[in-house]
């Protein structure tokens, strides 16, 4: 997973940008074109607007891509809940006090937002990296609800994610996923969602990986 960091200095505050995380999502650029111009050179100038807007807009970029220090902190609260959305054709979009870890427990990072490959192609796995436009299909539907609660579960606390080698996404504590309607949605504390893009169970593993011959790490 590669991470490339810009950082973009004003007055009251200070945004970073992470490229490898940016799908061009346009939510910057939609909510404050003052300050995210990708027209011009730096692309972000975060005193073409006041500290408050741009602290309202940085957490509207899905992938974690962009995020934003004032007064040498991290304003953006944890969400109060941990969601995670099934986008078109695209990724799985995470809001929520998440932990991504490897197979073998090491934290690869922790975020309040991400954007998880689920179409098996991205070149920065487990991150999306807009390899779907390529041609992944997938109206984001939830066709069967496979999470789990366990008795002792607890309602409240931190979402970890397992990218497992070959393997699905782990996911082990409260969430919410929702379909890409936002008609849709189930709730638990395990799961194990697609990440190769072939399952018939999507968003979860049906265990087409093995079949395919999937690969990641």
């Amino acid at each position: 997973m590669d991470t490339n960091v810009y950082t973009y200095e004003g007055d009251d505050v200070t945004v970073t940008w992470d490229r490898e995380r940016c799908i061009h999502a346009q939510a910057c650029v939609d909510g404050l074109p003052s300050v995210f111009d990708p027209e011009r050179r730096p692309w972000i100038d975060p005193d073409q607007a006041n500290a408050d807007a741009v602290e309202a807009v940085v957490p509207r970029c899905p992938t974690g891509a962009l995020h934003l220090t004032r007064d040498g902190e991290d304003p953006e609260p944890l969400p109060s809940t941990n969601r995670i959305s099934l986008s078109p054709n695209g990724p799985l979009l995470v809001r929520a006090d998440a932990e991504l870890v490897n197979s073998d427990g090491e934290t690869l990072l922790t975020d309040t937002r991400m954007a998880l490959c689920r179409c098996g192609r991205s070149d920065n796995k487990p991150l999306c990296d807009g390899s779907h436009d390529e041609g992944f299909d997938d109206a984001g539907d939830i066709a069967v609800d496979h999470l789990s609660t366990p008795d002792d579960a607890e309602d409240e606390g931190p979402l970890r994610i397992r990218a497992t080698e070959d393997g699905p996404f782990v996911v082990e504590g409260p969430v919410t996923i929702e379909a890409a309607d936002e008609a849709d949605a189930v709730s638990g504390h395990r799961g194990a969602l697609c990440r190769c893009g072939a399952s018939e169970s999507r968003p979860f593993c049906d265990g087409s990986h093995a079949e395919i011959g999937f690969e990641a790490d």
